[in-house]
């Protein structure tokens, strides 16, 4: 039977420490592919845990070039158990904004393109990946931001075939997350993870239907 997303997540704090005393989780998947809601949702169900929006990493210059400043800022010192400030970037503006704290958390989750790279993972507790077409997703992306938004999206899509050809996230990820009408539906993913796991949806009651 399937079992509640509060249940995923009370799994996700039994989790051995994955950098310093923290749990980093990965939530990875094309652009448009439903990660900032679901993982909102999780945090929710983590009771507030902290989220690193990957967006805030990245620069327009640097769309995947953003490991260094992400290990600088925010993994060493999670991993020394201290507090990381990272400098968020700001799309419009085109800068980095004022310093943000991230102190350590049992759980943080770390969510954009990109989550699951190789240099990464070794630091990761898990790793969940949308499982949504590459097209499909980014039809979704366009349509949210709108046609002003048109020229970036074709320099991102490039970038982002050039990244995962290189890097790919989905063949480590140990759980997929597949949206469905009414839900999600959580499921083992192509890492192996361990048998006995159930589908996870984020409501009680039947698995939703996709």
């Amino acid at each position: 039977m399937p079992i509640h997303l509060h249940t995923l997540a009370h799994r996700l704090r039994r989790l051995p420490p994955s950098c310093g005393p923290v749990r980093l989780v990965g939530v990875d998947g094309h652009a448009g592919s439903g990660k900032t809601t679901f993982t909102d949702r999780l945090a929710e169900a983590l009771d507030g845990a902290p989220v690193l929006r990957l967006d805030d990493i990245a620069t327009h210059e640097e769309l995947f070039a953003w490991t260094g400043r992400l290990f600088h800022e925010v993994v060493g010192p999670l991993g020394r158990g201290e507090t990381a400030h990272y400098h968020p970037y700001d799309w419009r503006l085109g800068g980095f904004g004022p310093a943000r704290a991230l102190p350590p958390a049992p759980v943080i989750l770390v969510e954009g393109v990109g989550a699951g790279r190789r240099a990464l993972r070794p630091h990761l507790a898990g790793l969940l990946w949308m499982e949504m077409p590459h097209e499909d997703a980014w039809a979704r992306g366009r349509l949210r931001d709108g046609s002003a938004q048109s020229d970036f999206w074709e320099g991102w899509v490039r970038a982002e075939r050039r990244h995962f050809a290189e890097d790919p996230s989905e063949p480590f990820a140990d759980l997929l997350v597949r949206q469905c009408s009414d839900g999600y539906e959580v499921l083992p993913g192509p890492s192996g993870t361990p048998p006995g796991e159930l589908s996870i949806t984020d409501r009680d009651g039947p698995a939703p239907v996709c």
